[in-house]
């Protein structure tokens, strides 16, 4: 299912966090969403290797930043 961008663009809802961002370290969005971020995997992770693992509340947060456009913003900042 593809929903409108901002631009004019389509995004595809099923994986556009994992195609964009997924070279992001566990270890930099814990600094964003705090220490349990995707418990229980490594800081040195990629955000694709446990993309599919994470728990309801990581993967809401995550989201909730993509769809309001504020993700790219918080990793780099954090970066």
């Amino acid at each position: 299912m593809k929903e409108p961008g901002l631009t004019g663009r389509h995004r595809d809802k099923s994986g556009e966090i994992g195609k964009k961002h997924g070279n992001t370290l566990v270890s930099t969005l814990r600094t964003i969403y705090g220490s349990t971020f995707a418990a229980g995997q490594p800081g040195t992770a990629k955000l694709s290797d446990v993309l599919a693992d994470l728990n309801e509340t990581s993967l809401s947060q995550l989201v909730h930043d993509h769809k309001n456009g504020k993700l790219d913003h918080k990793i780099s900042k954090a970066g």
